[in-house]
């Protein structure tokens, strides 16, 4: 029978999406101190190169760090509330799955 999630709770399921966007501030407002600091040491190396390329690594930068940190923020979310604990992975072994057949 397969185990129910704690995230089922109505108030457990509240309480672990707060602190995920709680997280997800904090990784927005670093994201955006990190993108500015690398453009401001880009233009004060290199002045004025094209605005096409402050925009380009503006974005590289935060689509990287937004993407990354919200998969490991669900990871965490996942793991924290113990909703990985609630998944029925019952796979057979693996001389089960890779047997010899007997054709005899």
């Amino acid at each position: 029978m397969v185990k129910k999630s704690p995230l089922d709770d109505p108030r457990n399921a509240a309480h672990a999406w707060a602190r995920y966007r709680q997280i997800m501030k904090l990784l927005m407002a670093v994201t955006v101190t990190v993108v500015v600091v690398a453009v401001g040491l880009l233009y004060a190396f290199n002045g004025m190169v094209s605005v096409h390329f402050y925009i380009a690594v503006a974005l590289g930068i935060s689509f990287t760090m937004l993407l990354a940190g919200g998969l490991m923020g669900l990871v965490f979310l996942s793991n924290g509330t113990g909703h990985d604990e609630a998944v029925d992975n019952q796979m057979p072994d693996h001389d089960e799955l890779w047997s010899p057949k007997d054709d005899d």
